[in-house]
C-alpha cells in the first residue's frame, strides 16, 4: 500500500495542473485549520461604524479590514477564511456519505446482479434523470433549511455516481482468477465483496471521491445562495453571496471574494482528480 502512494505521488508530479490544485487544496486545509490563528477578528463581530468599506488596497480602504466589510460591518477576511472550514467540512461530508452508501449499493448489485441490480439500478436511473440541484432544493424544501440538511441532500444526489462506478467494475471483476479462487476456499459472499473484489476497485473510487468534493462544495455553495444552506450568521461562501447580491454594484467586493474562494477551490478539486484519473488509469499510461 505504501509504494502505490509513493507511485501516485511520482505520477501525479507529472501533471503541472494536478500539482497546482493540491497546493491550492494545501493552502485552503491550513487556512481552515489555523483559522482562529489567522483570522484577524470574529467572523461575527460588527463594526457599526464600519460598514461596507472597501478592502485596503482600494481607495477609502482601512488598514484594520484588509479585504473590507459586509452590509453590516463584519470583517470579510475573517468570515473567508472561517469559511473554507465549512466549505471543507461540507465537501468531506457529501463525499463520506456518498461514498459509503453508493459503495455499499454498487457492489451488491454488481456482485448479486438480477432483481436487486435491476431495483437499484433502477432507483439510481430515477435520481439521475432529475437535475441534481433541484432534486437538492426539493430535499432541503421538505426536510427544512440548514447546513445538516443540505449535506444530505447533496450527498443523495452524489450517490448515483458512486454507485454506476463501482458496479462496472465489480462487473469486471467479480468473475476473475482471484476470485473463483477465493470462493474455491470457501469465502463467503461478504468476504468476496469486500475482501476480494472491493480493494481492487479503490481506482475509479478515489478519482469520483475527489470529483465529488468540489460537486459538494459547489452544490452546498449554491443551496447557501438560495437561503436553503447555512443559515446566518454562519460564514459559509454561498450565504456571504447571498447576502451580498443586493450591493453587487455599488460594492462589488463583497460579491467578487466569495466567488473566487469558491472558484479556486472547486478548481482545486477538479484538478487534482483529472491529474489523479491519468495516474490511475493503466490505459492513459499505454498512451504516454
Amino acid at each position: 500500500m505504501k509504494i502505490f502512494w509513493i507511485e501516485l505521488y511520482f505520477e501525479l508530479k507529472k501533471n503541472k495542473g494536478s500539482m497546482v490544485g493540491l497546493f491550492i487544496i494545501g493552502i485552503s486545509l491550513f487556512i481552515s485549520i489555523f483559522a482562529p490563528i489567522l483570522s484577524p477578528h470574529n467572523p461575527a463581530e460588527v463594526f457599526p461604524n464600519a460598514l461596507r468599506i472597501p478592502p485596503s488596497f482600494l481607495s477609502g480602504g482601512q488598514n484594520q479590514f484588509f479585504f473590507g466589510t459586509d452590509d453590516i460591518g463584519r470583517d470579510i477576511m475573517s468570515r473567508l477564511i472561517y469559511g473554507s472550514r465549512i466549505s471543507l467540512s461540507v465537501g468531506f461530508s457529501v463525499v463520506i456519505l456518498s461514498l459509503i452508501t453508493g459503495t455499499i449499493l454498487g457492489v451488491v448489485a454488481g456482485f448479486y446482479g438480477g432483481l436487486i441490480d435491476r431495483f437499484i439500478m433502477r432507483l439510481t436511473d430515477l435520481i439521475m434523470s432529475l437535475p441534481s440541484i433541484l432534486f437538492a432544493i426539493v430535499i432541503v424544501a421538505v426536510l427544512g433549511p440548514g447546513i445538516s440538511n443540505a449535506i444530505f441532500a447533496v450527498s443523495v444526489v452524489a450517490v448515483p455516481n458512486f454507485i454506476r462506478i463501482i458496479r462496472a467494475q465489480v462487473l469486471f471483476e467479480k468473475n476473475r482468477q482471484y476470485v473463483q479462487a477465493a470462493k474455491l476456499f470457501g469465502a463467503s459472499n461478504f468476504k468476496l465483496m469486500f475482501n476480494e473484489i472491493l480493494p481492487n476497485c479503490m481506482a475509479p473510487l478515489i478519482v469520483q471521491a475527489t470529483l465529488g468534493f468540489s460537486d459538494g462544495i459547489l452544490n452546498c455553495a449554491a443551496l447557501g445562495f438560495l437561503g436553503l444552506g447555512a443559515q446566518a450568521p454562519m460564514s459559509e461562501w454561498g450565504t456571504m453571496l447571498s447576502d451580498a447580491r443586493s450591493y453587487i454594484e455599488s460594492s462589488p467586493w463583497m460579491v467578487t471574494l466569495p466567488g473566487i474562494c469558491i472558484l479556486l477551490t472547486v478548481l482545486s478539486f477538479n484538478l487534482l482528480g483529472d491529474g489523479l484519473r491519468d495516474a490511475l488509469d493503466p490505459r492513459l499510461k499505454k498512451q504516454n
